[in-house]
């Protein structure tokens, strides 16, 4: 197994791989409950009966794709990156496709699986390898630290150390409010456990928030240990329906939503897998390993996830946490998947991983990533604004492929006007013309 992984080159053993992979599992956890209630669009009153999907059958999708997405990782790309529906992209399914479109969940569904579909023949072509190349090695970086700033402030909104301020948009959280006080003793806790150098810091830091929040009262005791997996069968094979009436998906409006889960899973995944590989030192000069085996690995879950019936599954950035950990392979992301499956016969315990203990890790990280900056040449004005602002939007708009496509505009102008021409790939000038797009086009259904 160890040849397999090719463990002793990267410098890591079993104990790594596997804190490694539960770390990053109790950091995207989240996704088993926060999936089935924005599909279900829980919440949301005066509904026709049908228009939201049923909710437990998204838990168990969520949970077997999530696990069939981490184990092709792991097996194929051998890669500590793990894989589940991914959170926007589900919002846009649900809030906007549905909701505000009107197209059945069902259409919708469709629209996911052709988009898996669609990214599986351009990584077959190497195209989508050849386009993650291409970019160049500032820009990846840029695209690193600014996922690290945008983990970082999801780690503080989520625990309401960040709040909603009407005046000047986000403000400091209740410092009175002990879910707070709880989060903030997690980052303490973390910070010392990472300072002194103890593997598996993190992980331990969030092991140490849960129980310090269930010592108080600020979490509950989970109801029961066991719980019975809901049935399938609402959503299994929906994906399929809408082939049946072909004016469904054979218009303007379902190829704009294709295109908009073709973009933001690309791009998404794209960053996830540059940063994650930079944070793990797994990069090699400007190059992802196996970035085919990747990609194919992340349009194989999402076709996967489609037909079990939950929307695009992509690569997730709180891989990162267990990198930070010690993972360097797929052992981990083998791991992590394992975990989802268990968690189909476990999801009460679930209710113990909350915001606040998953925040430190979250916040802890981000810090780690921005590390990157350090390697991008400031002095170059031309270098300097694509990549500050392709890491500065990113949290600001609350997105990391719209981060993305603004620093990517600024490049080829900054660049050209530079006298850098030949310095930019053909490849850039390409994007730049679909990212103008996208704003034009795509980005109002948003």
């Amino acid at each position: 197994m160890k040849s397999f992984f090719n463990m002793e080159e990267l410098g890591t053993n079993y104990k790594n791989e596997i804190i490694g992979g539960l770390t990053t599992f109790l950091s995207m956890a989240y996704i088993l409950a926060v999936n089935p209630s924005i599909l279900s669009l829980a919440g949301i009153d005066n509904l026709p009966e049908g228009t939201g999907m049923d909710a437990g059958a998204v838990f168990v999708a969520t949970a077997i794709a999530a696990f069939i997405g981490c184990m092709v990782m792991g097996l194929l790309a051998n890669y500590p990156i793990a894989l589940a529906p991914g959170v926007g992209i589900n919002a846009f399914f649900a809030y906007s496709v549905v909701l505000t479109m009107g197209i059945p969940w069902q259409t919708a569904l469709t629209g996911v699986l052709m988009s898996g579909i669609i990214f599986a023949l351009l990584t077959l072509s190497g195209l989508r390898e050849l386009i993650i190349n291409a970019i160049p090695l500032e820009l990846k970086l840029a695209v690193s630290a600014g996922i690290g700033l945008f983990i970082t402030f999801v780690g503080l909104q989520n625990s309401n150390l960040i709040v909603n301020n009407d005046n000047t948009l986000v403000g400091l959280g209740d410092f009175y409010d002990p879910l707070v006080l709880l989060t903030v003793a997690g980052i303490v806790i973390t910070v010392i456990l990472m300072a002194l150098k103890i593997n598996g810091g993190i992980f331990i830091g969030m092991v140490a928030t849960a129980l310090i929040g269930l010592a108080t009262g600020l979490i509950d005791l989970p109801s029961s240990v066991v719980g019975a997996v809901p049935s399938l069968e609402p959503t299994f094979g929906k994906a399929f329906e809408a082939f049946q009436t072909p004016s469904e998906i054979f218009n303007m409006q379902f190829l704009i939503v294709i295109l908009t889960f073709l973009f933001i899973d690309f791009f998404d995944t794209a960053g996830t897998l540059v940063a994650v590989a930079s944070a793990g030192g797994l990069m090699k000069g400007n190059v992802l390993p196996r970035a085919g085996k990747a990609l194919f690995s992340d349009s194989a879950a999402t076709i996967t996830g489609a037909i079990l019936g939950t929307s695009t599954t992509t690569s997730y950035i709180e891989s990162s946490a267990g990198v930070a950990a010690g993972a360097r392979t797929g052992l981990a992301s083998i791991v992590t998947g394992i975990c989802f499956l268990l968690a189909l016969f476990f999801s009460p315990l679930l209710q113990v991983v909350t915001p606040q203990v998953t925040a430190p890790a979250l916040i802890i990280v981000g810090s780690l990533m921005v590390a990157n900056l350090k390697h991008i040449d400031w002095q170059q004005f031309e270098i300097a604004v694509p990549a500050f602002l392709t890491m500065l939007m990113m949290p600001l708009t609350y997105s990391i492929a719209t981060g993305i496509a603004i620093g990517f505009i600024f490049y080829p102008i900054t660049m050209l006007m530079s006298g850098r021409r030949k310095e930019i790939h053909p490849i850039m000038y390409g994007m730049f013309i679909i990212f103008i797009l996208y704003f034009i086009f795509v980005k109002p259904h948003g």
